[in-house]
């Protein structure tokens, strides 16, 4: 994996690069799409190509390690042929999923013993078989398997964990190099930065995590309950430790105006499943705000649902009929809003990207940020 930076905004930390793997480039800014189990919910992978031209999608390794299973992931010769997506793909390490299922798993040194939620069997992941399932699974970008504190956090149990999942981090890196690529291409390995909230944490963590001089750099442990303030707060202060030459990658971020703003503070890539679960709900992402589609207000507005994004599913439907479907509950209109935020969501950071380049990012970040955090 390479990264080439292109422009560095003057007004901002905000940064335009480039980067490339085996199976194609990636302009950043960027958002990925979250493909849970292999799939990004109620979107076809054409679609994520033509329309909403995603450049990246994630998987997760907890999930398809328990379903499909690591076996028949290889027998397809992984997730890219098993699930036809051509492009780069992202997998988690599942220390989310160990956050999230806290009642359901233990933790030692040695790793994460987990009760599956589908059927209550138990398994374990290291380090060690976290590397090993994401090198199977096929991804181009392997995130460290790590622990994700939550907020608030006691500062000592903060701080053991950072420093559990430095030594994590040690043990994936040994891991990786250790081990050959799957399936004839690169696969790259992200460490990532914990600490909570606390200042003087985030700091030895970056800087542990910058040391290792790994491919690319990762930002987690935010985005959990914290207030905005905090968290750009905490993305600011890594931003300045972290190597210019390497992408920056913040966990799970966020709304629009999260990303305006952190992409602001010098972050290259951003997934989030907001864009996908708040439009099966009925929730819109627009150019001009926030849309709730159930609303009486959009029973008679037949103007496209965005025509300034350009892409089809924007342009082609009006409010009317998309409100008309989420109402009813047709499975297209969960299809069409999912398409349309996610285009959105890509549409953002192009154009993010197009005005870094073009040296009036600041000018339109902040008129964004006003526009895309009301609600219409």
């Amino acid at each position: 994996m390479e990264f080439h930076l292109h422009h560095t905004d003057s007004n901002t930390k905000a940064r335009a690069g480039t980067i490339k793997t085996d199976h194609g480039e990636i302009p950043t800014p960027i958002f990925m799409p979250v493909g849970t189990a292999g799939s990004v919910k109620a979107v076809h992978q054409r679609e994520l190509e033509t329309d909403i031209d995603a450049k990246i999608i994630l998987g997760n390794t907890y999930h398809l390690f328990l379903r499909p299973g690591i076996e028949l992931l290889e027998k397809a010769g992984g997730l890219h042929h098993f699930n036809g997506w051509k492009r780069p793909i992202l997998t988690d390490s599942g220390g989310y999923q160990v956050y999230s299922l806290s009642e359901n798993r233990k933790i030692n040194e040695e790793g994460v013993t987990f009760k599956s939620h589908i059927d209550g069997s138990r398994h374990f992941f290291s380090p060690e078989s976290a590397m090993d399932i994401q090198r199977n699974i096929g991804a181009d970008i392997i995130m460290a398997f790590d622990e994700c504190t939550p907020y608030p956090c006691d500062y000592n149990y903060a701080k053991r964990s950072m420093e559990l999942t430095h030594r994590w981090l040690t043990r994936c890196a040994d891991r990786i190099k250790t081990t050959e690529p799957k399936y004839g291409y690169s696969q790259a390995l992200f460490p990532i930065i914990q600490g909570s909230t606390y200042q003087d944490l985030r700091q030895q963590s970056a800087e542990f995590v910058a040391n290792q001089n790994l491919p690319g750099n990762a930002i987690g442990g935010l985005s959990v309950g914290e207030p905005h303030d905090l968290m750009y707060a905490c993305t600011e202060q890594v931003c300045h430790i972290l190597p210019k030459d390497k992408p920056r990658y913040l966990m799970g971020v966020g709304t629009p105006e999260n990303i305006l703003e952190c992409i602001a503070l010098g972050i290259d890539m951003f997934d989030c499943v907001m864009p996908t679960r708040n439009a099966r709900n009925g929730m819109l992402f627009t150019s001009e705000g926030i849309i709730n589609i159930r609303n009486e207000k959009w029973k008679d507005d037949l103007s496209a649902i965005d025509s300034a994004l350009g892409g089809y599913v924007s342009t082609a439907y009006s409010k009317a009929y998309l409100r008309h479907l989420i109402i009813n509950k047709e499975i297209l209109g969960a299809q069409i809003a999912s398409i349309h935020n996610l285009t959105f969501y890509l549409w953002l950071v192009k154009t993010a990207r197009e005005r870094i380049i073009a040296g009036d990012f600041l000018n339109w970040k902040t008129q964004m940020v006003k526009k895309v955090s009301q609600r219409l």
